[in-house]
């Protein structure tokens, strides 16, 4: 018997336009604890677990991050995240993508490694309501990305094996994540990282945006 194709998406920089958003509210965060980190370093960490984050700062800057300090910093990023959410678009072909997905009667989820208290701006771009498309954050899972615990949620909540999904990131930490939970990892080039580097990282299709990968949807067995 045929098992059916579902997907689960990465959000920032993958369905929309919001990482460089991100990396801008990190650089306030980080400012305002007097911890100096370049932009570009900033930048690769997006899509990471809040705790690799901070041990990759404590390596970097040689600054204890304390608990109450790494409360501080998530709390100061949501709040200038905020104020930068009007400027987040979806991005080019994501809502057709969705949409496609929906016609075409595949089912698809939304895993991220933000809190809601981001990721609900982003959703609201994309028109996609947590009520009725499953959406699992960092909020719901012990562990995020480059552990497997969101993709692992997210078939969970469509009511299939991990085995049988399509992983959609733009990043390297989607593209490990998807590895261990055995799944197909697709790269899109639109959240900043190299076609190479993502291909390293697992991703055995490759494409520039949403847009793209529609365009190419029957490569991926987009079909019912």
């Amino acid at each position: 018997m045929r098992q059916e194709t579902a997907f689960l998406f990465d959000l920032d920089g993958t369905l929309v336009d919001s990482v460089y958003q991100h990396v801008l509210a990190w650089k306030e965060a980080l400012d305002a604890e007097g911890i100096e980190l370049s932009v570009w370093r900033i930048h690769r960490k997006i899509g990471m677990s809040g705790g690799l984050f901070t041990n990759q700062l404590l390596r970097e800057t040689d600054i204890e991050i304390t608990p109450e300090r790494s409360e501080r910093l998530r709390a100061r990023h949501a709040e200038a995240y905020g104020r930068l959410a009007h400027q987040i678009v979806p991005l080019p072909g994501a809502v057709a993508l969705l949409a496609a997905l929906d016609a075409i009667g595949l089912k698809w989820a939304i895993a991220t490694s933000g809190r809601m208290e981001t990721a609900r701006y982003n959703l609201d771009k994309l028109g996609v309501d947590p009520g009725k498309v499953p959406v699992v954050t960092r909020d719901l899972v012990k562990y995020a990305k480059p552990d497997p615990d969101l993709f692992v949620a997210a078939a969970e909540r469509l009511g299939v094996d991990p085995a049988t999904c399509l992983v959609v990131g733009d990043s390297i930490w989607d593209m490990l994540a998807a590895q261990r939970c055995r799944a197909l990892g697709v790269g899109l080039l639109c959240g900043g990282y190299g076609e190479n580097e993502l291909e390293r990282a697992g991703a055995y299709r490759v494409y520039e945006d949403p847009a793209d990968m529609l365009r190419h949807l029957d490569e991926l067995g987009g079909r019912r």
